[in-house]
């Protein structure tokens, strides 16, 4: 009787030990496939301004998941128009507004020549479009607030930029109010880096106001570069790649 107690306690033990095995095995298995399955995703998720790639020929990424970062707050403001001071380097700073109707111009543009934005070089390169590298570029578009020679709704941008990623956005947004008689809450931010008198790029974000964010919504980090000519963002300077 002894013999068969220590063989039962015996093969009980083994039938534990294979159990806590496969429960081991099962369990890392698992966790295995998750992690398999997740990894895709962090590949392909939208970014925060603290991990925005290098550029590499994309014109623009998305932040936050393209959901700009407005209050309820600023959803009930009346029709508005928001300009930085200048900092100590005479850079511009954030621009904000409700844009809608009322506030898109009413005559002509005129001139901003006279107007140098921090890091302003006049220089051309045949293989930009038009000759010259960088544009006076308006934060908020002229045709959304009828703001043109303001200085502090004026950067130095590249003519890829201004022309490209950022025209796009603010024309859907000029449409959309056009078509709807709408408004849309219209932020747009240089992004400096460190006592850079260039910026590295722009973050636009922009809500309609009914619908809170349904018929536009996007919140993307547009790159300030020009393909084939490499830019010293410290003071403007530049060369071809």
């Amino acid at each position: 009787m002894k013999r068969r107690s220590k063989s039962k306690i015996k093969n009980k033990n083994i039938i534990i030990s294979i159990l806590t095995i496969t429960i081991f095995l099962t369990v890392a298995y698992q966790n295995e496939i998750k992690s398999f399955m997740t990894e895709p995703l962090l590949e392909n998720h939208t970014y925060t301004l603290e991990n925005i790639p290098e550029y590499n020929q994309k014109a623009y990424v998305e932040v936050n998941n393209n959901k700009p970062n407005f209050t309820d707050n600023d959803y009930n403001k009346k029709t508005f128009e928001s300009y930085s001071d200048l900092d100590y380097l005479n850079r511009a700073g954030v621009a904000y507004a409700k844009v809608g109707i009322e506030t898109m111009p009413k005559e002509e543009r005129t001139s901003i020549g006279m107007i140098k934005p921090s890091g302003w070089h006049t220089i051309k390169y045949d293989i930009v479009s038009g000759k010259y590298l960088y544009n006076r570029c308006h934060l908020i578009g002229y045709q959304l607030t009828g703001e043109n020679a303001n200085e502090k709704n004026l950067i130095t941008c590249t003519r890829q930029m201004n022309t490209g990623a950022m025209l796009d956005f603010e024309n859907k947004v000029a449409d959309y109010i056009k078509q709807t008689n709408n408004h849309v809450l219209y932020r747009v931010t240089p992004i400096y880096k460190d006592k850079n008198l260039l910026a590295s790029a722009v973050q636009i974000e922009a809500s309609s106001v009914e619908d809170k964010c349904k018929d536009i919504c996007f919140n993307v980090y547009i790159y300030n570069v020009q393909d084939g000519i490499t830019i010293d963002y410290t003071n403007g300077d530049s060369h071809l790649s």
